[in-house]
């Protein structure tokens, strides 16, 4: 199973608009993050978690030609707006996009994307199929088996999907102790890590260690990183000596990091 990091960044992207801090400023390619969304693929199927209004430059970008469906986490627009640029993907396939969410996510879709799901939508809408999915039950998408999950954004749910030895979360700042059991024995987790400070539907990066630590995945990457959590550069070195003093590999993500994972549990 090939996974690809096409976004790392939290809802307003790196670099921010007319911020002048070293972060935004730097020529590290590792510092510019688009959108969070992250691409599947296997021999058979290719699928994306999240399509953020990066979208149409993160498919580019990545070379992406056929895409099987599209898991979305939660609502927010940094997760959801580029939905409108599924089209292409329409007419290639000549097929609805299949979107996998949860039921209230759906339907928070049908108001958002209206024109699409109008009774005659207007030649050229985005099409799309709808599959609702909750935490009690596991659903296949070509040869890839999913185990949802629910982490807390703060008071919203929001989905996390386990796919064989990989768990991707984002967005989260709690989960529940039987949610949580279901990410034993994992290769790789990602998780969102915000910055340094305490937010309220966000880990810090001290709080995505210590999830990391009670995890225990051989590999654990951060995403959804915003400009306050510093250069790169600086803070993969802390996380290095982190690594090297509780025998725990964790890193940063950054936008283009490819990995392979095993897909058996």
């Amino acid at each position: 199973m090939k996974i690809q990091f096409l976004g790392t960044g939290t809802s307003q992207g790196i670099p921010v608009i007319t911020c002048n801090c070293e972060v935004c400023q730097s020529e590290d390619p590792r510092d510019k993050r688009l959108r969070c969304s992250l691409l599947i693929e296997t021999d058979e199927t290719t699928i994306l978690i999240d399509c953020g209004p990066d979208f149409r430059q993160q498919m580019l970008r990545a070379g992406v030609q056929k895409l099987d469906a599209i898991l979305i986490t939660h609502e927010h627009n940094d997760h959801i707006m580029g939905l409108d640029d599924v089209r292409p993907f329409n007419f290639r396939q000549q097929h609805p996009m299949p979107l996998y969410a949860q039921k209230r996510v759906l339907e928070v879709l049908k108001n958002r994307f209206a024109y699409a799901f109008a009774k005659n939508p207007y030649p050229g809408a985005p099409s799309y199929e709808l599959h609702p999915i909750d935490d009690k039950n596991t659903f296949s998408i070509g040869d890839l088996n999913i185990q949802p999950l629910t982490v807390m954004h703060g008071e919203m749910p929001v989905s996390a999907f386990r796919m064989g030895n990989f768990a991707y979360i984002t967005d989260m700042k709690s989960i529940a102790p039987e949610e949580q059991q279901k990410l034993k024995q994992l290769e790789v987790l990602v998780v969102n890590a915000l910055h340094h400070r305490k937010h309220h539907s966000h880990l810090n990066l001290e709080e995505a260690l210590a999830f990391a630590k009670s995890i225990k995945a051989q590999q654990t990457y951060f995403i959804h990183m915003s400009h306050l959590m510093g250069l790169h550069s600086q803070i993969q070195k802390q996380l290095a000596d982190f690594s090297r003093k509780n025998n725990l590999r964790v890193a940063l993500a950054y936008d283009g990091l490819q990995l392979e994972v095993n897909e058996g549990i």
